[in-house]
């Protein structure tokens, strides 16, 4: 039995794969913890030091582009809308989304999945020109090279929360993105206390009714925000040509079971309330149904400069050849 190490994120649905009872036919699994799992992509990209791992979506399309020798398997662990992800500092004055226009919004790194899904549905939806904005980061990008000019690095050590309170920047993203964390993304880092969201006294949202706005994109458009996606050394695809049909079965498998066990993903509350804003599966596997919003992905990738022109925009070039049924 071969062996592969595997980095992912907490989530129970994985997890029966991790404990090897739905681990890829001819091969053992070697869990390793890095948490948070963010902290294992750019060890992933630059050193590839894992045989699979969890990757953000956008940092994989990079590093494909650049010729990183990494393939995946349409296994997508996260997903979450991004309606609720910008809060605006108390005394910023924005009330719409074309006011973020000329303004400064800090985000970890410019192409932080977050980040790139926040400026697709900015300009997208509600026709925000996003190269008017000053993005500031706290962060190196996983990919470096691509970063426009319109974007400013901190550089006095300050977390983007603290900058958000003192009113230095206009809005930023949430959680891993930006304000909910302090510190470099590497095994260790501390979370941040997110900014408080009290009206006149704390930052606000962009969107009060952020829940109501994103379901409804979604029933127009079909996008569902992808927020991970479970990435392979290519020598080892080489190698076996079967693995990524393998890793996607256990994948199934393992959530199957899970769901078996923990009907209506009583076990994650968060995927339990997007089970039911869909009415459907909260983390669906496999190209077919996840079209809409891998072709978006790479849209909005290659609108933000982080994708040339010419990348493959086909969703069945962006993954290992293998069996994908959707799952």
């Amino acid at each position: 039995m071969d062996k592969l190490t595997v980095v992912l994120g907490d989530y129970p649905h994985a997890q029966p794969l991790l404990d090897g009872d739905t681990a890829p036919e001819g091969y053992t699994v070697e869990p390793v913890e890095v948490r948070p799992v963010i902290g294992a992509y750019r060890r992933m990209i630059r050193d590839l030091e894992f045989d699979v791992c969890e990757l953000a979506p956008v940092s994989y399309l990079m590093a494909r582009q650049e010729g990183i020798p990494l393939t995946a398997v349409p296994v997508f662990l996260n997903r979450r809308f991004h309606h609720g992800d910008v809060q605006c500092a108390t005394h910023s004055g924005i009330r719409v989304p074309r006011d973020l226009e000329g303004r400064r919004i800090g985000v970890r790194a410019y192409s932080v999945s977050t980040g790139v899904w926040v400026r697709g549905v900015l300009r997208d939806e509600y026709g925000v020109d996003i190269d008017t904005i000053t993005w500031v980061v706290d962060d190196d990008d996983h990919i470096e090279g691509r970063v426009p000019a319109n974007v400013e690095r901190v550089t006095d050590g300050r977390s983007l929360g603290e900058l958000l309170r003192a009113g230095e920047i206009d809005a930023a993203l949430t959680g891993n993105a930006g304000t909910g964390r302090a510190g470099a993304p590497k095994a260790g880092w501390t979370a941040a206390a997110e900014p408080e969201t009290a009206g006149d006294d704390g930052p606000y949202p962009l969107f009060p009714e952020a829940a109501t706005l994103a379901v409804d994109h979604y029933l127009r458009k079909g996008i569902y925000p992808l927020h991970s996606l479970v990435a392979v050394r290519s020598e080892l695809v080489e190698r076996d040509p079967e693995l990524p049909t393998k890793l996607y079965t256990a994948f199934a498998e393992a959530k199957r079971r899970h769901l078996e066990a923990h009907p209506g993903w009583s076990a994650t509350p968060r995927l339990a309330r997007q089970a039911q804003q869909l009415g459907a599966d909260p983390v669906p596997y496999g190209i077919t149904a996840n079209e809409p919003s891998l072709n978006a992905m790479v849209r909005f990738a290659k609108d933000q400069a982080l994708l040339d022109a010419d990348f493959p925009s086909d969703p069945k070039s962006l993954f290992a050849a293998g069996d994908y049924p959707d799952a």
